[in-house]
């Protein structure tokens, strides 16, 4: 039997949430944004109207008022979108306990178990939450049905707002494959133009593709983006309650200044490796792989990540494999305004091991004593706080490089 998969998608939530109380603003173009006065400054969320003027989410404040020079901008309030999203999955959890949140303001339901104690139909359940959210929340709703993940979120993104989009086995060739393939779940603007470069620009040109073909190009994600544009989604639906397995474990930060030199740089990637570092202590994991994403004042991103010798969770080697990497994508200088460290390929403690060199004596004595260090540098901060102890590279002499 087909599983019957729901995708809830909350249409503009930020600014919905925000014009609950700003009715006033509902046919005016408003949007959600950071410190307009600041360099983190971007827009957060928009209205319908403002959309129509084509502001875009992440985009720039100034990019936003130039293309919509009477936009309105209202400041975030995250606590009362947690407090929304409580409520939402709150509604959702009547009809099914396998509600899986995907950000704060999407879900997935699974209601194979449960939909013939509603009826049985299941554009009908979606309907009816459509219609609960708007009179109990005051939230428009758009919803995929279909008989997984991946194509119940195709559908809630096929038709909005406030819409019910079903994508069946008998309809979903035709609706799904004419798509661009950037909507499909997962395919970026890196993938999207490596595939564009083969021709491959909507999701039917990719279901017809050779596997191995994709694999070669993307590896083990080309293989998997394969199956989605074929159907062959077989990821299930988790409670919200069930622990998801921690995948990568990142820290970036916007500077308020650019950087442009390497003591600056390698100053702001131990600070990013200090917090990545700690976070894997907490969780009791150690990184295999590292990557590091590089962004300039234009907002164009560059990432590059390597496969570490052994895997690691000391600040000091980190910040050395995450510098070294950054030294690929950027040449000083170069301004650099964001940067992003992510510890990947995570192994439990139990796995981590060190490789033996043959050649030389082993460090894992040394090794050892250093994270009895920083396990130590864990205790002081949570008894005094974060500020109390940091690890030296994060604070290096104010003077400049002699040589950029």
């Amino acid at each position: 039997m087909d599983r019957v998969i729901l995708h809830c998608d909350l249409n503009c939530f930020y600014a919905s949430v925000e014009l609950l109380s700003h009715p006033d603003l509902r046919d005016i173009p408003t949007a959600v944004c950071g410190d307009p006065t600041s360099r983190h400054g971007i827009i957060l969320a928009k209205n319908e109207p403002a959309k129509r003027c084509g502001v875009q989410t992440a985009e720039t404040i100034w990019q936003a008022r130039k293309k919509c020079p009477g936009l309105v901008l209202l400041p975030p309030h995250h606590a009362l979108y947690r407090e929304y999203s409580r409520r939402v999955n709150a509604i959702y959890e009547q009809y099914t306990d396998l509600v899986e949140p995907f950000g704060i303001d999407e879900s997935w339901l699974d209601v194979t178990g449960s939909l013939h104690l509603f009826g049985g139909d299941a554009r009908a359940l979606a309907d009816t939450l459509r219609a609960r959210m708007k009179q109990e929340l005051g939230l428009t709703l758009s919803v995929g049905v279909s008989f997984n993940k991946v194509f119940a979120k195709l559908g809630s993104d096929y038709k909005k707002p406030d819409a019910t989009t079903v994508i069946s086995q008998e309809n979903w060739r035709e609706i799904v494959w004419p798509l661009p393939v950037g909507d499909l779940l997962y395919v970026g603007a890196a993938a999207r133009r490596l595939l564009h470069q083969y021709g491959v620009d909507t999701i039917g040109q990719l279901a017809a593709c050779r596997p191995e073909m994709l694999e070669t190009l993307m590896g083990k994600m080309g293989v998997q983006l394969y199956e989605y544009a074929n159907g062959l989604d077989h990821d299930a639906v988790r409670s919200r309650y069930e622990a998801e397995p921690v995948k990568s474990v990142g820290n970036g930060t916007t500077f308020s200044q650019n950087l442009t030199t390497r003591t600056q740089v390698q100053s702001g990637i131990a600070v990013l490796a200090d917090s990545v570092a700690t976070r894997l202590r907490r969780c009791g994991l150690y990184a295999s792989g590292i990557q590091v994403t590089v962004r300039d004042p234009e907002f164009h991103d560059r990432s590059r990540q390597k496969q570490l010798t052994s895997p690691t969770r000391l600040i000091r080697e980190l910040t050395g494999e995450a510098m070294a990497l950054t030294e690929t994508l950027w040449h000083p200088p170069a301004p650099i305004r964001a940067l992003t460290v992510t510890a990947i390929h995570l192994v439990g403690e139990e796995d981590a091991y060190e490789q033996v060199d043959l050649f030389g004596a082993s460090s894992g004595p040394k090794k050892e004593k250093q994270e009895r260090l920083e396990a130590a540098m864990d205790r002081i901060r949570g008894k005094y706080g974060t500020d109390a102890i940091t690890f030296g590279a994060a604070h290096p002499e104010k003077e400049e490089d002699p040589l950029p």
